[in-house]
């Protein structure tokens, strides 16, 4: 069977002969730092997650980032942290929901990663990560709303730079690596384990 070729294109730099990295987008609670160790495993490729390393670089966590510097802070951090992720082969990264509108984070994501976005709807990542506190962009009077909005105005960014999408909403963590899965292996770039 002749591999598919936008799986080629992932698995290969064509530049550099190496393994690309991977990248999870999405909303928050589309599951991408649930997803990513264990897709990461499956693939014997290192995971990152963006909002992890944001943390421990700046040594406080995520809301107090937004307190002390505000969304572009937070915003500028993430850029400069998906710059240097990107470019190192064989990892899966977990991006933060909104990395997709720094037209910067789009552009490095879809000429060094294969892109798959988790596509959760605004009642699944409400379900999931509603009540949270550690979510700065849902600490408002209307969180149902500012989801909806998030998605209305993401969603496109998303499908912009996805190589692959996945929708989510019913689907548990190992069922959204069966479907990746079953995307790779026709092309035979990887068995299942």
């Amino acid at each position: 069977m002749t591999p598919e070729p936008h799986l080629l294109r992932f698995f290969f730099n064509m530049n550099a002969n190496s393994p690309r990295s991977l990248a999870l987008v999405g909303p928050m609670g589309a599951g991408k730092s649930t997803l990513g160790p264990a897709l990461a495993r499956t693939l014997g490729y290192e995971f990152v997650d963006v909002d992890a390393e944001i943390r421990r670089e700046a040594g406080v966590d995520i809301p107090e980032i937004f307190a002390a510097e505000g969304e572009p802070g937070f915003r500028a951090r993430e850029r400069r942290m998906i710059q240097s992720l990107c470019t190192i082969p064989a990892r899966v990264i977990a991006t933060g929901g909104g990395c997709v509108e720094t037209p910067a984070n789009r552009s490095c994501l879809e000429q060094h990663c294969f892109v798959i976005y988790l596509r959760a709807q605004p009642e699944t990542s409400w379900r999931r990560v509603g009540h949270s506190k550690s979510r700065p962009l849902l600490a408002v009077a209307d969180p149902q709303a500012t989801l909806q909005q998030l998605f209305s105005r993401r969603e496109p960014l998303y499908q912009e730079i996805a190589s692959l999408t996945i929708d989510v909403d019913k689907l548990n963590t190992a069922q959204v690596q069966a479907r990746i899965m079953a995307e790779f292996q026709p092309a035979g770039l990887f068995s299942a384990n």
